[in-house]
């Protein structure tokens, strides 16, 4: 199923093709790794967690949180905080590219990963606002056997639940575990139709609606309902349902380009062998190929909560929330899934909506007040394949995220 393409010279492929190489987003792998250590590391909050201050979140908190996230050995940091006023907070530490004095970007280019599965449960909802499916579409009404064998049938699962990942579908996703491994596969493509594939070699997770399980496969799947029920590519949808009307001009889906736009600062990924490795070049998977930035996110988010883009039927769908696995609540304690929008509670009262997304050396982590109208991104250029320094990464940023949002000044 691997293409034949070296690494050294990766053929460029129409867009019509939509062959792609799809790696493990950092969730996923994480989760694994914490099931078969068991799950007795958990994400408590730092004694700084809840000392948000009347007096509000000014630049050199956001400063002090983005370089106590640098100093735990990420290369570079960069966050923004967007109030209602339309002012900005931004922070920047580290460098843009290991062993040189460059500045990382105030507002770079980075892969936005699995944060673009919130831009395709939007799609997914303004399609059933128009009549053109519904949440209770079984899988087999649009891609009929697709979802097929070892105990795996599309009459069962549901677009709800693959948009919830209460589905059961099992991931089988390549990735790389070496820099051998990166170097070898890094322009490696695959049709959606292969990765499904890969997962129907597995029995399923659970029964469908029985449990929960993050699942990548399950967006696979959906972004293939979407082009059956709207005719034509789903990242056609994306463009003109979301990033047009929002004015997120600097998203943007690199199709077979394996590069970034400039500028960026450089993605890490820091193996099991403590080996750091550039990893910026490659292709990554259609939905979690997105390459976004601070700004644009927080605009995406800031729109969906604002009521901009989904009616307030499909928003409430949207917020409608399950609890996570064991595995998962590791990272996210207290954590609840609704439709492509993940709701996380805040340490000074009430919770927050968002999507993180890990891949390509770059980890995001960001979040939403209830009506949108304060919303911070902290795009971070390295990942780690150890489970610890994972687990200290994701609460450094989970703090930032909290100071910033239980700011209860005016909007400064």
């Amino acid at each position: 199923m691997r293409s034949t393409t070296p690494a050294s010279a990766p053929q460029h492929r129409t867009s019509q093709q939509r062959h792609r190489r799809i790696g493990r987003g950092w969730l996923a792998v994480a989760a694994a790794a914490l099931g078969t250590v068991g799950i007795a590391i958990a994400v408590q909050p730092s004694d700084g967690a809840a000392a948000t201050s009347a007096s509000g979140y000014r630049q050199g908190d956001l400063r002090l949180d983005t370089e106590g996230i640098q100093a735990l050995g990420i290369t570079g940091v960069q966050a923004r905080v967007t109030a209602a006023s339309g002012r900005d907070l931004v922070a920047t530490a580290g460098v843009a590219v290991a062993g040189t004095n460059r500045p990382v970007p105030r507002d770079g280019y980075f892969r936005m990963a699995s944060t673009g599965k919130a831009l395709m449960a939007t799609v997914i909802l303004q399609l059933v606002d128009k009549g053109k499916l519904s949440l209770d579409d079984r899988v087999d009404r649009w891609l009929p056997g697709v979802i097929d064998g070892n105990g795996n049938d599309g009459r069962k699962v549901t677009v709800r639940q693959l948009l919830q990942n209460t589905s059961g579908l099992h991931d089988d996703l390549p990735g790389f575990d070496t820099p051998q491994g990166y170097y070898q596969h890094r322009y490696d493509t695959y049709t959606p139709e292969q990765i499904v594939a890969r997962a129907m070699k597995h029995h399923p997770d659970f029964q469908p609606g029985t449990g929960w399980s993050y699942s990548n496969t399950g967006y696979v799947v959906l972004g293939m309902i979407v082009e059956k029920a709207a005719g034509r590519p789903w990242q056609e949808e994306v463009e003109s349902r979301i990033l047009k009307p929002l004015g997120m001009n600097h998203t943007y889906l690199p199709v077979t380009t394996s590069t970034l736009r400039r500028p960026h600062a450089d993605g890490y990924q820091v193996f099991a062998s403590g080996e750091r490795t550039d990893v910026t070049e490659q292709i990554v998977p259609d939905l979690g190929g997105y390459v976004s930035t601070t700004a644009d996110v927080n605009r995406f988010f800031q729109g969906l909560l604002s009521g901009k883009l989904l009616s307030e039927a499909r928003m409430a769908e949207m917020q409608d929330t399950v609890p996570v696995d064991k595995r998962i609540e590791a990272f996210w304690p207290g954590g609840r899934y609704g439709l492509g929008l993940v709701n996380r509670p805040l340490t000074c009262g009430g919770s927050y909506w968002s999507h993180e997304g890990g891949e390509a050396g770059y980890i995001t982590l960001n979040g939403a007040t209830d009506d949108g109208s304060r919303t911070v991104t902290v795009s971070m250029s390295t990942s780690f394949n150890d489970l610890d320094e994972t687990l200290r990464q994701h609460r450094a940023a989970s703090d930032l995220v909290d100071h910033a949002l239980c700011d209860t000044s005016s909007n400064r």
